[in-house]
């Protein structure tokens, strides 16, 4: 078995309208819902052996408070192919973990990360900014992964149910 987090970045800001989308910081709100949910994983005992993460700064961000908030100490691959990646480009990604990861988490961005839950749990659900879900995959390798990988959706936080 294998547990995939998936969580979307948090809340950005469009406050510098000069900055490029991909150059987009966090907000006050975004950074204090991204450690929320760092400690999420930390008080479950959900923390990652292994990070995936768009390359963009605001999924850097995200990141970063994650870590911080779970005292996250392993590695983290920043991806510039995960920026408003689908579903297909985000399992992909995942087909090359190494199997001793047994445990990761993904920090994207939707409509792809919707995609994701719905394709593995055959389950609607929105995740919105610092939304964060966890998946049980009936897998034993990230190669085994596919389309037709039939997961459950354990539990889904979203940040507005934290306050």
């Amino acid at each position: 078995m294998k547990t995939l987090l998936l969580m979307r970045h948090a809340k950005s800001s469009w406050k510098d309208r000069k900055l490029k989308d991909r150059e987009r910081p966090l907000t006050k709100r975004g950074k204090k819902n991204a450690h929320e949910m760092g400690v999420v994983l930390f008080k479950n005992e959900l923390i990652p052996q292994l990070i995936l993460s768009s390359s963009v700064e605001r999924s850097r961000h995200t990141v970063q408070e994650v870590i911080n908030a779970c005292n996250y100490q392993g590695k983290i691959l920043f991806l510039d192919k995960l920026f408003m990646a689908e579903a297909d480009v985000v399992v992909d990604a995942l087909k090359l973990l190494p199997d001793e990861a047994e445990r990761v988490l993904v920090v994207g961005h939707n409509p792809g990360l919707d995609s994701m839950i719905i394709l593995l749990t055959r389950q609607i659900e929105f995740l919105p900014a610092a939304g964060l879900a966890n998946i049980s995959l009936p897998i034993n390798s990230w190669k085994d992964l596919s389309k037709d990988s039939r997961g459950e959706l354990i539990q889904l936080w979203r940040p507005k149910d934290l306050d």
